[in-house]
């Protein structure tokens, strides 16, 4: 952004206009970029003298002023001295102090001298070093722009439009890009609310509409730099319209933008997926840390609630289905935004939702009500409420893909596991469960055939090493060792951690082993 002093908005009409630059004024952007090229090396003072000059000549000095505004963001200033500054003037007046004082340029010149003897320096090094850190004195070491004119202009439009947004109190957006701009909303921490419209104005029919108590827009600092910072955002998609509320100077104006008005000319959008809160990144990450049939999704796609639009926070996939399960996480709010997150759980379309409510809010009756379940939280969302949620639509969903399946079931392969022949018909294990393999047995989770462990009667006996055990069972593709030697009627002797010896199981006395 720019500094507020040289913002330049046309209100002609009663509206409010950024002064947009034009063709004609990449000469000047040249010329500013010019003055800087040339004063690598030399005084601040020296480059501010230049750009006077620049600006004597110019139509709008605040144009000069915002092109070197941005320009001086890319060049490096430095102290450059023999001593450092605060050093020589402790040594310069602590001499004079010693000396009774200084009233005459020699007295002036004596004291410096001496000084200098005492840091092993010349009275002139001394002297160009006493104030060698003052901002003027200080040396443009480098300058590296980013930009050519052509894109410093862009640059400086971009910026005139984020400081105009300073003093927005609402700002309403269409964008052909909504994922991108939510995800910015969200990550600058700016309430907001998305709503359908039915007119065909702008790139959209979904608007999103950033707002939240007046007091906050008009009085915090915070929002009007979030503000300007979500544009950056906005003006990335191929087409968006901005319609923002201005409060100048008490007076309420509207500033409308569209694509083509501002570019985005060097730095990424804010479009990094983050997490509004401590909460939904715990969350997460505890969550997907499970071995779960349900994938996370974060952000999904917008949901219809009336007029409006709600993106929930998450977003369950079940892996063996097409089936979402919608999640938010509703924390802690103003009471008026609290009632307009209920009344869209009143309008939301027909899908399942599940809302984690944070018990200060009080609402978790009523939101278990509007949605297909509440799950209360305090400080953290808890993992077993949210599966014991998901269990639910789990039990249905393999209720109805074991219903579509034989109740006999035959693989083809000599050996499988319950995962494998799972993931081949495309149904969770627990729809496999209760089937019955006419021609295998089941050897833990691992279907065999009994040619299969016939053969291996044959290659293991008692006394064989348990890793030689293992071995034959891997060549005929059993991972369960474990399962298959019981399934043989072998135990297993340890002699010690690293191995031990197959034994055959001994019949107890009830002729059970």
């Amino acid at each position: 952004m720019l500094t507020k002093d040289l913002l330049r908005v046309s209100r002609r009409g009663g509206g409010y206009r950024p002064q947009f630059t034009g063709p004609d004024d990449e000469r000047l952007a040249a010329r500013v970029l010019g003055v800087f090229q040339g004063h690598v090396g030399r005084p601040r003072s020296e480059l501010r003298e230049a750009l006077t000059a620049v600006e004597r000549d110019a139509e709008d000095f605040k144009l000069v002023r915002g092109f070197a505004k941005l320009l001086e963001r890319e060049a490096t200033f430095e102290t450059r001295a023999a001593v450092d500054p605060e050093r020589a003037r402790e040594a310069a007046f602590r001499t004079a102090a010693e000396q009774g004082g200084v009233v005459t340029d020699d007295e002036r010149a004596a004291a410096l001298s001496a000084a200098a003897d005492r840091l092993g320096v010349t009275a002139a090094a001394l002297e160009s070093s006493l104030y060698a850190d003052r901002e003027e004195r200080q040396v443009m070491a480098s300058f590296d722009a980013r930009w050519d004119p052509e894109e410093l202009r862009a640059q400086y439009d971009l910026s005139l439009a984020q400081t105009a947004l300073f003093d927005a109190t609402e700002v309403r957006v269409r964008s052909t890009e909504p994922k991108a701009l939510v995800a910015a909303v969200k990550r600058l921490r700016l309430m907001y609310e998305i709503r359908r419209t039915d007119d065909a104005v702008g790139p959209s029919t979904r608007e999103v509409i950033v707002t939240g108590p007046d007091a906050l827009f008009r009085r915090s600092r915070r929002y009007g730099t979030r503000f300007a910072r979500l544009l950056r955002t906005v003006a990335t998609a191929p087409e968006w319209r901005l319609t923002a509320t201005i409060d100048d100077r008490g007076r309420e104006r509207a500033m409308v933008l569209e694509s083509g008005d501002v570019a985005v000319p060097d730095a990424e959008p804010v479009t990094e997926m983050t997490f509004d809160s401590g909460v939904e990144a715990d969350f997460a990450a505890r969550f997907r840390s499970l071995d779960l049939d349900w994938d996370l999704r974060r952000e999904p796609d917008p949901l219809a609630a009336g007029e409006h639009v709600v993106v929930p926070d998450f977003a369950f996939d079940y892996r063996h289905a097409e089936f979402r399960v919608y999640f938010e996480i509703m924390g802690f709010w103003t009471p008026e935004y609290v009632e307009k997150k209920l009344s869209r759980f009143r309008d939301l379309e027909d899908v399942a939702f599940l809302v984690a409510v944070d018990e200060s809010l009080g609402v978790g009756e009523e939101v278990a009500a509007l949605t297909d379940g509440a799950v209360t939280y305090t400080g953290t969302v808890r993992l077993k409420d949210v599966r014991d949620a998901l269990r639910r639509y789990e039990d249905e969903l393999v209720a109805e893909s074991a219903a579509d399946l034989p109740e006999e079931l035959v693989p083809e392969s000599d050996v499988t596991t319950i995962a494998d022949l799972a993931a081949e018909r495309g149904v969770s294990e627990d729809a496999v469960e209760g089937k019955s393999f006419p021609e295998h047995e089941r050897v833990g989770r691992t279907l065999v055939r009994p040619s299969v462990l016939a053969a291996l009667d044959g290659e293991i006996e008692a006394g064989m090493d348990l890793a030689a055990a293992e071995a034959a069972l891997e060549e005929h593709g059993i991972d369960d060792a474990g399962a298959a030697l019981s399934a043989l009627d072998y135990r297993v002797e340890w002699t010690g951690l690293s191995g031990g010896t197959l034994r055959a199981k001994e019949a107890d006395p009830s002729g059970e082993e």
